[in-house]
């Protein structure tokens, strides 16, 4: 009865399966990954951390992250932080606080959003990892610097060059961790890992700052995807691709 109240009043969906109802239907959410792998990004970018994923940036995660990202489907987040902490287990420790750092997005497209989607999924995810008795904080740690342009449409390399020291360390929520006095180990969290130019500027800013990087951890990682003609006999295909999605960060 929800469901169709839901869809009579709102007119919504499933942004998966576009069942009429919630945005997320049960039947899709009981698919949703529940624990992380180790991925890495082809080509991987010099010293980058090691790098975990909920799964592939396909349906049912990609309509998820889109919706969540570009439409402000708030109801999305939850079933979003759920699958970045299944990613996240993986690298916590358990002798000290895990500290969830998402990785910061343009005040400008924060604003024309109306919301940080990254922050939310990361903040639903420290959530789901204390209620299963791990010690885990959030903090807003990086800012943006600079000027960043979209990076929808550039190659691995432009993306590289185009967020070159494009972030930096809070220095008033560093002292404020340095005050802490307890063992701290950073996750550097994203919803989508394409090249990993985001990731390995986010890690570089930490490290700079004194402050260790432990993993990079996402809802999802792209997947390369070689035409059969550029594959020489029994070849494996590349693990992942540059995507023309996501848009801007």
């Amino acid at each position: 009865m929800l469901d169709a109240w839901l869809d009579l009043v709102h007119g919504a969906a499933c942004v998966c399966c576009a069942t009429p109802g919630r945005s997320l239907c049960a039947r899709c959410a009981s698919a949703l990954p529940v624990r992380g792998r180790s991925v890495r990004p082809t080509p991987c970018p010099d010293g980058l951390a090691a790098c975990f994923a909920g799964g592939d940036y396909d349906d049912p995660l990609r309509a998820m992250v889109l919706a969540h990202k570009e439409h402000a489907t708030f109801s999305l987040a939850t079933p979003l932080g759920h699958v970045l902490a299944g990613a996240s287990t993986a690298a916590l420790v358990a002798d000290g606080t895990n500290v969830l750092v998402p990785v910061p997005s343009r005040s400008a497209v924060v604003r024309a959003r109306g919301h940080d989607p990254v922050l939310r999924i990361v903040r639903a995810a420290a959530r789901v990892l204390r209620r299963g008795g791990h010690q885990v904080g959030v903090a807003q740690v990086l800012e943006q610097r600079g000027v960043v342009l979209d990076q929808a449409g550039l190659t691995a390399v432009q993306r590289a060059a185009n967020l070159s020291r494009s972030m930096g360390v809070r220095a008033s929520v560093r002292a404020s961790l340095a005050r802490s006095g307890a063992p701290l180990s950073f996750l550097v969290c994203d919803d989508v890992l394409t090249t990993g130019a985001t990731a390995r500027e986010a890690q570089r800013a930490l490290e700079e700052s004194g402050l260790c990087v432990r993993a990079i951890v996402t809802v999802a990682a792209t997947r390369r995807r070689i035409p059969p003609r550029h594959r020489g006999h029994g070849a494996q295909a590349a693990p992942y691709r540059f995507p023309e999605e996501p848009t801007s960060v």
